[in-house]
């Protein structure tokens, strides 16, 4: 579990983040969205320790990162998995290599430790067939399995996702969307997930934190999305004709609003 108490972050006098508050919960996928220019992408960079907050506080489990010096934070980050918009992998390592690149960098397994765990976590993502290709030999939609099975190597105990789906198509992304959320389930890992995808709100959103010009704007889930009278939550949310139908259906079929 993350929690996150009145969390203020600025730049060159501009304040980005106005007094957050909020709890991403363990074994769940906590998505964070809103408008571009919101704060998400600020917020997530304050939690996983790219950028210092001005005050706050941010408890990985109780332990306040914001306070914490380089040694313990650095230790903070061998519990963390990142999955990056772009996948981030290495170009001239094959598949099973860049799974294998944070066994190597942070832990002082055998080889064959290494290769008995990247293999495990390949097969996790049905990704054994493809241990020798190279990234620019496989899909997109295989780029990210590969970069999810990286990011859960070393056991992490908190995942942090930047826009998993961008430029993968619709069948791809919910594909990808279902293994963040069942890996995060199986393995009870905090998953933070910052995404304009609204096919992910309503598939994957067990909770969902809605920022609008740096303040928590509202919380809830992909159930109670569909009913609430949050005027600028609905504007974002349902700002197509498609979502829009799917809101009324939901409203129609609620004795009452959330």
């Amino acid at each position: 579990m993350i929690i996150v108490e009145n969390l203020i972050k600025s730049f060159d006098g501009n304040i980005i983040l106005k007094g957050i508050n909020t709890t991403f919960e363990a074994g769940k996928t906590n998505l964070i969205i809103g408008k571009s220019g919101s704060g998400k992408t600020v917020l997530l960079k304050c939690l996983v320790g790219l950028h210092k907050p001005d005050s706050g506080h941010i408890f990985y489990n109780n332990r306040d990162i914001v306070s914490m010096k380089p040694k313990e934070l650095k230790h903070i980050r061998t519990e963390i998995g990142m999955l990056f918009q772009g996948s981030a992998l290495f170009d001239s390592m094959t598949v099973l290599e860049n799974v294998s690149f944070p066994l190597q960098m942070f832990t002082d397994y055998t080889k064959a430790e290494i290769y008995k765990r990247a293999m495990f976590c390949l097969e996790r993502v049905n990704l054994l067939h493809a241990t020798e290709r190279f990234p620019s030999e496989i899909s997109g939609g295989m780029q990210k399995r590969v970069a999810i099975a990286r990011a859960i190597a070393l056991n992490p105990k908190y995942l942090f996702c930047d826009e998993p789906n961008s430029g993968l198509d619709p069948q791809t992304s919910i594909l990808i969307d279902e293994l963040i959320h069942d890996i995060t389930a199986e393995y009870n890992i905090t998953t933070v997930i910052n995404t304009h995808d609204m096919n992910s709100v309503m598939g994957i959103g067990d909770n969902i934190t809605f920022i609008n010009q740096g303040e928590v704007a509202w919380e809830g889930n992909k159930d109670k999305i569909l009913t609430t009278n949050n005027k600028v939550l609905n504007d974002f949310v349902f700002a197509s004709n498609l979502f829009q139908k799917v809101k009324e259906a939901a409203i129609n079929d609620s004795p009452e609003e959330a």
